[in-house]
């Protein structure tokens, strides 16, 4: 698109593309079609977590936080691509200072690693919940929103890093989204490492405490003592619903983290003195992003099938009293392990 122009800010590199290969590419249709899937499946989930009874537990919190987050991002970047795609306009011309290269770049860093934090976040409270009970403070929903916020908080520090000199924002191929570059700069390598090591964290993190927690349930279920302390159903039906949330989020993002990692310690440098990319990284590139996009369309839907449709189905022992248990657990029952 501008392979052979002067650059006039630092978020712009040379790129393989012709006007008219972009046109095929970039279709605003796709880009709106997704969207709204996206934003529509989070306002029902966000819906039917309103609809919950007061007062919620922690880990309703926490995944009305993740389905929030997950909202949010696809507003905010959706409405970029979605407009670029729309108007095609030359993001050098529209955007020559790269505030809004920059902006996005952010929003893509944000909005791709709350969810992996948030999921290990809340791992760790069913980690806890289940196999630790009493070592866990009494659960509200005002700390599990602080957990949230500190997750938020970890996000955006990490996304405003290229804003601070640690590597760099660039418009990304077909020209109408910006996040890390996969260059050869030192800094642009570590920031692409340390988004990748994070998230790779995060999901293994999950894998790990999940494992945990769900080998305990079953332990639980069928050792000597599963009569008197059979876990409650909710325990049970909020573990499926993690574990859903933990394959979505495997599923999704560690292709994109692994090749990430691959490109950027590849031997010689995949990108050109130039700044230059493939045409194959370029395209792979957006591949793997429009895959881990999924995560923030698929993760209500866990939710809202596991917890209505499938669920009740398959165990109609799920009634509005385990409901109504799970929400607000009496002391004597708050525990799996308890006396």
């Amino acid at each position: 698109m501008w392979a052979n122009g002067s650059s006039p800010g630092p978020c712009f590199r040379p790129m393989n593309i012709t006007p008219q290969e972009r046109h095929l590419i970039a279709s605003p249709w796709f880009a709106a079609s997704f969207c709204v899937l996206g934003l529509g499946s989070n306002l029902l989930a966000l819906s039917v977590l309103a609809g919950a009874p007061a007062p919620r537990s922690s880990f309703l919190t926490l995944l009305g936080g993740l389905v929030l987050t997950d909202f949010l991002g696809l507003l905010v970047t959706g409405a970029i691509v979605v407009s670029q795609h729309a108007e095609l306009f030359a993001w050098q011309a529209a955007d020559p200072g790269c505030r809004l290269c920059h902006f996005m770049g952010v929003a893509m860093v944000f909005f791709g690693l709350c969810p992996l934090l948030l999921g290990a976040a809340m791992a760790s409270e069913r980690y806890v919940g289940i196999t630790r009970p009493f070592w866990r403070p009494s659960a509200t929903w005002r700390r599990a929103w602080a957990t949230v916020a500190l997750v938020w908080l970890v996000a955006l520090a990490l996304g405003l890093l290229p804003l601070l000199g640690l590597g760099r924002y660039t418009v990304q191929y077909p020209g109408s989204w910006c996040f890390l570059t996969l260059g050869a700069r030192r800094g642009d390598v570590a920031f692409g490492l340390l988004f990748a090591l994070l998230g790779s964290v995060s999901v293994g993190l999950s894998f790990l405490l999940n494992t945990v927690s769900v080998a305990t349930l079953c332990r639980v279920y069928h050792g000597r003592e599963a009569a008197r302390q059979r876990p409650r159903d909710c325990e049970v039906e909020m573990m499926v619903q993690l574990v859903g949330i933990m394959v979505v989020a495997t599923a999704c993002w560690m292709p994109l983290l692994v090749f990430i990692t691959q490109t950027l310690l590849q031997t010689p440098p995949v990108m050109s003195p130039s700044g230059q990319l493939s045409r194959a990284t370029e395209q792979q590139l957006l591949i793997y992003l429009r895959v881990a996009t999924w995560n923030q369309i698929l993760d209500p839907w866990v939710y809202i099938l596991f917890r209505r449709s499938v669920l009740r189905r398959l165990h109609p022992r799920l009634s509005s009293r385990h409901r109504a248990l799970c929400l607000h657990p009496p002391p004597a029952q708050a525990s799996l392990n308890g006396p």
